[in-house]
């Protein structure tokens, strides 16, 4: 590995506060340029990135500040809450399952969690479950926050729960219910919760510093989340569809605060307290490194230090185009595979063929097993956007002109 500090003025003039620390092979300069220009250009305030290509890391660069109210630096120990890219992580523990041959993506949900049949769910498909069809993005009454937290009554609740829309008509994007529906049917066929079976199945083997239920002792690493700043800079075309998104009522709203029980954009966030970090909330809750994220990701392509999560069979079912078309929830195109994000509007990866998944605020993770790329970014600074954040777009960019 070649290891190297990047001072930021000797690449761009104004970044003279910066330092980017790490690794970054010959031949990839351009992905820490890029990195550098998100600070000067695109407000970050403390941020990492990792690419591994062809099992190997070639990436792997941190800077900037973990908290604003000590001044502490954000480096490689420094994990962040990534919000929804949490939910690729998910989606591996079901495709291992699938893998194993312990389910099926064609499987009805309700023949292995019996419950789940209440309310006229009797045919929905663990596919349709993964690929957000299943009209499950809220539940009518939901539970309090603390018995959100204490997850058995939000998955009793959605057990119950009659589908908002016939399943399998629509897609829209179930923004914190995905991660309790893959939980429970992680639980109901391995036996183990989703954060027990993520770490002995997934970051165990791969050594990865990447949680879904974060323990106590790796509290003081985490970098606290800051709240986007106003959406100044929004078109008129932009703020619209923001409205249409977020407004009172409307499914998007409804869906990434769960009827207003969690939400992350209004006062103090939730999300920077201990009580959301420990908790199970699979879609929305893991914490990690960019370096974890990168890893991980590639370890469902090829082996990593000798660790292979999925097979080429496996990998290839869990990326194949489920849906695509206007998101029920967040109204512009999405494309979904079996619980993963495709490349497109909502969520620019590097090509076609790339899976992973976005986090609210900007957080990516993905893989490209033609191009042999797993990614990492985490931050953070949160931005204000719904799509295509200019930091990871940036990224991309970078990484495909070094490949």
């Amino acid at each position: 590995m070649v290891w190297r500090r990047l001072s930021g003025r000797a690449m761009l003039g104004a970044m003279s506060s910066i330092e980017i620390q790490g690794q970054v092979d010959d031949g990839f300069s351009a992905v820490a340029d890029a990195f550098a220009a998100n600070f000067v250009e695109h407000g970050e305030v403390g941020a990492g990135f990792c690419l591994y290509v062809d099992g190997q890391k070639r990436v792997d660069i941190a800077a900037g500040v973990a908290d604003t109210a000590d001044g502490r630096a954000y480096d490689h120990d420094t994990l962040q809450l990534v919000f929804s890219t949490t939910k690729g992580a998910a989606a591996i523990c079901i495709a291992q399952l699938v893998q194993a041959g312990k389910l099926r993506y064609d499987d009805l949900v309700a023949d292995h969690w019996p419950e789940f049949a209440a309310g006229g769910k009797g045919a929905v498909t663990v596919s349709q479950m993964m690929s957000h069809q299943a009209g499950l993005f809220t539940v009518d009454n939901p539970p309090s926050f603390d018995d959100v937290l204490a997850v058995t009554p939000i998955v009793e609740a959605l057990a119950a729960q009659a589908p908002l829309w016939e399943p399998g008509t629509n897609h829209g994007y179930h923004a914190l219910t995905y991660g309790w529906l893959a939980g429970e049917l992680v639980r109901r066929v391995d036996g183990r919760d989703i954060g027990t079976y993520f770490a002995e199945e997934v970051a165990g083997p791969l050594g990865l510093d990447f949680w879904i239920g974060l323990p106590e002792s790796e509290e003081p690493r985490v970098a606290p989340l800051i709240a986007a700043p106003p959406p100044t800079d929004m078109t008129a075309e932009e703020l619209q569809l923001m409205i249409q998104v977020m407004g009172p009522g409307t499914n998007g709203n409804r869906a990434l605060t769960l009827d207003g029980t969690i939400n992350a954009l209004e006062g103090d966030n939730p999300f920077n307290t201990r009580e959301v970090h420990a908790t199970q909330m699979p879609a929305a809750n893991g914490i990690t490194t960019a370096a974890s994220l990168a890893r991980m990701y590639a370890a469902t392509i090829g082996d990593v230090d000798g660790v292979r999560l999925l097979n080429t069979d496996t990998m290839d079912a869990m990326r194949a185009e489920q849906v695509r078309g206007p998101d029920g929830c967040l109204v512009m195109e999405s494309r979904f595979g079996q619980g993963m994000m495709l490349h497109g509007e909502l969520v620019p990866l590097i090509q076609d063929g790339s899976y992973g998944h976005a986090g609210a605020g900007g957080s990516l993770g993905y893989a490209n097993p033609e191009l042999g790329v797993g990614y990492g970014y985490v931050m953070n600074q949160m931005s204000a956007g719904l799509a295509g954040d200019p930091r990871t777009i940036g990224l991309n960019d970078a990484v495909q002109a070094c490949l």
